[in-house]
């Protein structure tokens, strides 16, 4: 799959912008048929960052949500600006 196939589009909620500047996670929604290695893959590929850990949930609505933990040296919330949601 291509990277632009995996990840739909970035979610920015309150909550979702507290864990850009507490946690340094941005959360996407995905593909559902994707997996944490190919949306770590897609993730350093479009935004040119590396990826620490990810979190997958699927939502009642069937919506699945990837929490994406940047490495420390890497910011979220410059990935964000880039991105246009904070």
């Amino acid at each position: 799959m291509k990277p632009d196939e995996i990840i739909s589009y970035p979610l920015m909620t309150e909550s979702a912008s507290v864990m850009v500047e507490k946690d340094n996670k941005l959360i996407f929604a995905v593909n559902m048929s994707a997996n944490k290695a190919n949306i770590k893959r897609a993730v350093e590929t479009m935004y040119e960052v590396k990826v620490d850990t990810i979190n997958l949930l699927i939502t009642p609505q069937g919506l699945k949500k990837a929490f994406v933990k940047l490495k420390p040296e890497y910011r979220a919330s410059d990935v964000a600006i880039k991105l246009g949601i904070l």
